[in-house]
């Protein structure tokens, strides 16, 4: 049974003089109990034509269709009042950030009690809902305010949320991005039982191995269009159009070192660390404390110059915490870290300053870590001049910095909020290598990216090990970007380091419980032949 069929969607955004064209002749349909997929690149127009089955383009749009209708009603011509009726009632809505999406001030039972609407016993039906959902503790986490939960537990109360007036249509837009690989897996299959009891289901995601697991049939989508689309097995396993073939190339797993995810020519040859050489970075021992929490204990590392070591693990596994410890943030309670072979940790602030530059930093989200009053050329000159680099020569290092990231001159003058992700993710890695370092740390850097954008982020810090012989702490949940970056891999769980080695060896045959655990919940992405099972 059909449930939802768009034809010739048309969604044109007007700012001043300007004529945006988001969404340019798409078609669907989705059914009861059947999940389609849309997938794509920032700015293919995914997302915005799920807002659209939403009323929530906003201001400045128009929306054109043959057809837009939702159970047999004509979407076109409901008008807010009937918006309000269908949205929530009829069709959920799943966010990406449960954070930004949850009210700050609410309780995360207030929330889901005001989707009930005039529920007879709205308080046991909250209750419910969160144990539907597969969050522990019901009656004490009703009770929390969002910043108090974990990741994966505000995702499980938005999707409460989302359920709680019985929708049958629910549009999750990048439900699982920048969750934990094991949360991930709970998510989808809280989505999947969603699914077996009758609702349907529209999945927006640029996580291809997601798709493959839930969708039924997948649309790809470019620049506005929809450029293939049919059953999913068909769609993943053999391909027809050149940019779906270029999105599934672009996915990060056990491919050989040195290939190139994006395309183009082979990366130069990285230089192999030498064990012979002086390490980079040692960590011995360290333990942390916060209050009566043990957040880090007897924790280990060694990295040497040209190497990538993965720190992976969960959401309060300690990673985050080794991390900031590592990059003088935090001062260990036991053990110590020594950076090139001298003290690091021991050293008061004012001793390690001048030893600052040969450590630089790669965080997830860049765009929350540049001033964005700043152009470009002043954000990534900023570190040249706390290292008393010469103020005449600062231009031409910029330009040297740019280039070397595979951006140029044309950037200069642009602040962050006009550059795509990719190209802000390629700045902070500019201003990171400003100074000169020895070390990258590298906190989730691509996790929030588009596949596509995600291979030429990983390809450039492939050329920049390279080139430099930088050594790089590589911080990320995705275990598909560490087997393809990575030299090594630390497994983190409860602050303590479980299983070590390189990344070939831990992944194909793990020692450690928890490692064979992380595994066995990525989502695999199966390139299936058409016409058999998937």
């Amino acid at each position: 049974m059909t449930l939802l069929r768009v034809e010739d969607l048309r969604v044109t955004f007007h700012s001043g003089r300007r004529r945006v064209e988001a969404v340019r002749g798409v078609s669907f349909t989705v059914g009861k109990g059947e999940c389609l997929a849309i997938v794509g690149e920032s700015g293919s127009g995914k997302s915005v034509t799920a807002r659209t089955l939403v009323g929530l383009t906003g201001p400045g749009s128009d929306i054109e269709a043959g057809r837009l209708e939702f159970a047999g009603r004509d979407l076109l011509t409901i008008g807010p009042r009937g918006w309000r009726a269908v949205r929530g009632r009829q069709i959920g809505l799943v966010l990406q950030d449960a954070l930004v999406s949850l009210d700050p001030l609410r309780t995360v039972g207030a929330e889901i009690a005001e989707a009930l609407g005039d529920h007879d016993d709205r308080r046991a039906r909250v209750l419910e809902l969160l144990a539907e959902v597969g969050v522990p503790e019901p009656e004490q986490r009703a009770r929390q305010h969002p910043h108090e939960l974990s990741g994966g537990l505000r995702q499980r109360a938005l999707i409460a949320s989302a359920i709680a007036a019985g929708p049958s249509l629910l549009i999750a837009d990048e439900p699982t991005t920048a969750l934990d690989v094991t949360v991930q897996a709970q998510i989808l299959a809280l989505l999947a039982q969603r699914k077996a009891t009758g609702t349907a289901l529209l999945l927006i995601s640029h996580d291809l191995a997601v798709v493959a697991g839930l969708a039924d049939r997948t649309a790809v989508m470019r620049d506005g269009v929809v450029v293939e689309a049919g059953p999913t097995a068909q769609v993943l396993g053999d391909p027809q159009h050149p940019y779906t073939r270029q999105l599934l190339a672009a996915v990060p797993g056990a491919h050989p070192r040195g290939t190139r995810l994006s395309g183009g020519q082979a990366p130069r040859v990285a230089r192999a660390a030498s064990v012979q050489r002086q390490p980079v970075l040692e960590a011995r021992g360290l333990t942390k404390h916060f209050g009566s929490r043990v957040a880090v204990r007897d924790v280990s590392l060694t990295l040497h110059p040209g190497e990538i070591l993965g720190l992976v693990g969960e959401s309060g596994s300690g990673k985050s915490t080794v991390a900031r410890v590592a990059l003088g943030l935090l001062a260990p309670d036991g053990g110590d870290v020594l950076l090139e072979g001298r003290p690091w940790s021991a050293l008061r602030e004012r001793d390690r300053r001048p030893l600052r530059r040969r450590i630089g930093v790669v965080f997830q989200d860049p765009l929350s870590s540049f001033d964005p009053r700043h152009p470009v050329e002043r954000i990534v000159a900023e570190p040249l001049g706390v290292i008393g680099h010469p103020r005449r020569d600062r231009r031409r290092r910029v330009l040297q910095l740019l280039d070397q990231v595979g951006l140029g001159a044309a950037v200069l003058d642009r602040r962050p909020i006009e550059l795509s992700g990719g190209q802000r993710q390629r700045v902070a890695i500019a201003r990171a290598l400003a100074p000169g370092p020895a070390l990258l740390v590298c906190d989730e850097p691509v996790s929030a990216l588009d596949v596509s954008i995600q291979a030429q982020v990983l390809d450039l810090l492939t050329d920049l090990r390279a080139e430099l012989g930088v050594a790089m702490l590589f911080i990320s949940h995705d275990l598909g970007v560490v087997h393809h970056l990575c030299d090594r891999v630390a497994v983190m769980r409860d602050g303590v380091i479980v299983e070590h080695g390189p990344v070939g060896p831990v992944f194909a045959a793990p020692v450690h419980p928890y490692t064979r655990e992380l595994l066995a919940a990525v989502p695999r992405l199966d390139v299936v032949t058409p016409g058999t099972a998937r």
